[in-house]
């Protein structure tokens, strides 16, 4: 085995979205949705993300402004089997590979002005990732790569009960964005949207692997790979919508066109074994600029008055990934874009208490090519709950819980990690939300 496999196995791109929604996008830009899920219909002032044409049916006229604080935890496990995982008795054996992803404070803005037909909106969100992942004992791609080139130029002399492997990986990854847009209520029962989010996008990873004979044995350094580099690029998303009031009805759909966007590296590190083709590291070299589009976005919902206390909300989502560049053209792989359904219902229990609830089902057509260690997903649902308070005509807080659980996704390969013995990993996660809105209106 070529020792340039260590740095052509590396992905720039570590993803780890933080929130509901695709691989680039978090759907969840207030407490309202974490509580409810299902607000693609919603009239309130989380619309200026969830429904932005239904803004134009506010009741009160004057500015709403919204402030947005949440926390995220998640974690990434692979478990993984390779034949060069010996356990102490020298038989095969698997490794459980456990990175953590945390944000203890991520804030968002909403905030609109309504006058007659017309409303102004604006936002501030984390509209992509929102979090640090670290893998402090590095991550199976890199410790199978390692063995087995060792295995494979020593002829199985140096077994792994030889030497050691000191190996870690952290990567981060935030999309600010930052919305401007106009509805206007054309008749009693439609109105439109259209406007634009400027996106942000400053990511990196930092890691090495190093591999030594044990002391001794003489202590000899057998593997070595440092990576250490930033990246960061814009992009703009064009964003139309349309809702109709019909009765006890809200029917509302919204438009986001795919994001154009480059990231550029910034590398502080590189280093990889003598010889390593130019095109290998050609895609990690400071000032290379590799593709990373924010997929199209569709979204459908419809929501209805039970009672005048009571209500429940339908929708769909629709990322368009297979047309998203990704590095390497990674998006070809996929079977099919993301879908999303998503239902919920609040309550208002008494005028100044609404309690709520939903769920949210992600399919997001794997595939083995798709899913590395450094970058993978797994199909999911959701739960969501929690409540708005009305401390006044004027002041409101909702507070909520948001919690998922993923489906473990088994990818076997005849040639694990291109070492060319079979392998297999298991990738699964767990992701809990905490978030608390305030809301004002005058």
């Amino acid at each position: 085995m070529k020792k340039f496999l260590f740095i052509s196995a590396a992905t720039l791109y570590i993803s780890f979205p933080t929130f509901a929604g695709d691989y680039l996008t978090n759907t969840n830009q207030n407490a309202a949705f974490l509580r409810m899920i299902a607000r693609g219909a919603s009239i309130d002032i989380d619309g200026v993300y969830s429904n932005p044409a239904g803004l134009s049916f506010l009741s009160h006229e004057g500015f709403y402004l919204s402030l947005t604080g949440q926390s995220a935890y998640q974690t990434r496990e692979i478990d993984a089997t390779f034949p060069l995982f010996q356990q102490a008795d020298g038989t095969n054996g698997s490794r459980l590979y456990k990175g953590t992803a945390s944000a203890p404070f991520i804030p968002s803005f909403q905030g609109l002005y309504k006058k007659d037909n017309w409303v102004i909106s604006a936002s501030f969100a984390i509209t992509g990732g929102g979090g640090k992942a670290s893998f402090s004992n590095g991550l199976p791609m890199f410790d199978a790569l390692a063995m087995g080139m060792i295995h494979q130029q020593t002829g199985g002399q140096v077994t792994p009960q030889m030497y050691d492997i000191n190996t870690s990986m952290d990567g981060k990854q935030y999309i600010y964005g930052v919305q401007l847009g106009l509805s206007y209520k054309i008749n009693d029962w439609l109105s439109v949207f259209a406007g634009g989010r400027m996106n942000y996008v400053k990511s990196g990873y930092e890691g090495y692997l190093k591999a030594y004979m044990k002391e001794n044995l003489g202590g000899a350094q057998l593997a070595n790979l440092e990576l250490d580099c930033d990246q960061s690029g814009w992009g703009l998303t064009p964003i139309i919508g349309v809702d109709a009031k019909l009765g006890r009805w809200n029917l509302a759909a919204k438009y986001e066109f795919k994001t154009n966007l480059n990231i550029e590296n910034q590398t502080h590190t590189l280093e990889v074994p003598t010889g390593t083709p130019e095109a290998v590291i050609k895609p990690y070299a400071d000032g290379e600029q590799t593709p990373s589009d924010i997929p199209a976005y569709l979204s459908v919902a419809a929501g209805y008055e039970i009672l005048p206390n009571l209500r429940a909300s339908v929708e769909y989502h629709f990322y368009d990934d297979k047309h998203a560049g990704m590095l390497n053209d990674r998006q070809k792989t996929l079977k099919h874009g993301t879908h999303e359904y998503l239902a919920g219902m609040e309550w208002d229990i008494t005028k100044r208490l609404t309690v709520s609830g939903g769920f949210q089902k992600t399919n997001y057509g794997l595939s083995n090519d798709f899913q590395t260690d450094t970058s993978f997903s797994c199909d999911s649902y959701s739960l969501g709950f929690g409540a708005r308070v009305n401390l006044t005509q004027a002041w409101s807080i909702d507070v909520a819980y948001f919690w998922t659980h993923y489906n473990k996704y088994t990818k076997e390969t005849d040639s694990y990690n291109g070492t060319g013995l079979k392998g297999t990993d298991i990738y699964n996660r767990t992701n809990k939300v905490f978030g608390l809105s305030l809301n004002y209106k005058f």
